[in-house]
């Protein structure tokens, strides 16, 4: 006994997702089905490698409840998980320093644009 297509339940199966050659290349046939595959993409993330980077770094130490609550978040915004500040070990000073550079070239623009406006 053979599998049939889940689609037509006509043909035997010869293609992923357990569809049939004519369902699987039928157009819009395909996408309703998900793949069976264990090796297929499941969750959250952006699989095209082109994830922006969160806008900033985390204090939280890796392994902790925190850390794996904003990779949790990066991921459900489609962001990059790591980010090259990101704290490595308790007491990190790279992610404030990030900030402190981000911020610091913020409120300099905001306070040329005041003088601007005031001239």
């Amino acid at each position: 006994m053979f599998a049939t297509c889940r689609h037509c339940t006509k043909c035997k199966v010869n293609r992923p997702r357990g569809l049939c050659w004519s369902c699987y290349y039928t157009p819009g046939v395909k996408e309703q089905y998900p793949s069976t595959s264990k090796y297929a993409r499941r969750g959250l993330g952006n699989f095209t490698g082109n994830a922006p980077l969160p806008s900033n770094p985390t204090t939280a130490v890796p392994g902790t409840p925190e850390k794996m609550a904003v990779l949790e978040l990066r991921a459900k915004l489609k962001q990059a998980v790591f980010h090259p500040e990101d704290a490595r070990y308790e007491g990190d000073p790279r992610p404030l320093e990030f900030m402190k550079r981000k911020y610091a070239n913020v409120i300099r623009r905001e306070q040329k644009d005041a003088q601007v406006q005031c001239a």
